[in-house]
């Protein structure tokens, strides 16, 4: 619940942001550092990183219209593995970007990169693959749907 603002934000932002296309796409957020992002170290919590990762994404999948395409066909998204290493840590109210960017796929897997960058240093990277799911189904392939991204654009 504490980041259904966020949320919130990135779900308005992304609607009046350039729409991106479906191949090669990179998705940007500047953010701030909040109270309920700290760890006991006072700097941003290792699992926050991922959760901002998870906004970096929502943002890409309206924006490439693949949201909507999810949407329509009861399709869901689905990491299937994350890592990150982390460079120096991000403090209280510190401001951030953090990129998305859809690096490459195979018939199975979109496979991303995300850096978090402070003041022009990156502050951690990581790198993720996801698949978009059908129950019943299984995974669908990322083939099928960019095709089905293109097909709701053409309609």
């Amino acid at each position: 619940m504490n980041l259904i603002f966020r949320m919130l934000y990135v779900f308005v932002l992304s609607k009046f942001r350039e729409p991106l296309g479906t191949g090669r796409s990179v998705s940007r957020l500047s953010l701030r550092v909040l109270p309920n992002d700290l760890d006991i170290n006072l700097h941003m919590n290792n699992g926050r990183y991922l959760t901002i990762c998870d906004l970096n994404r929502v943002d890409l999948f309206i924006r490439t219209g693949l949201l909507k395409a999810m949407f329509r066909r009861r399709w869901i998204p689905v990491i299937a593995e994350h890592t990150m290493t982390y460079k120096k840590p991000l403090g209280l109210f510190d401001r951030y970007d953090v990129l998305l960017e859809v690096t490459h796929s195979d018939e199975k897997y979109f496979y991303m990169t995300h850096t978090f960058i402070k003041d022009e240093c990156i502050m951690a990277e990581g790198t993720s693959k996801g698949c978009v799911y059908a129950r019943g189904v299984g995974v669908i392939s990322p083939a099928v749907a960019r095709d089905a991204v293109e097909e709701d654009q053409a309609n």
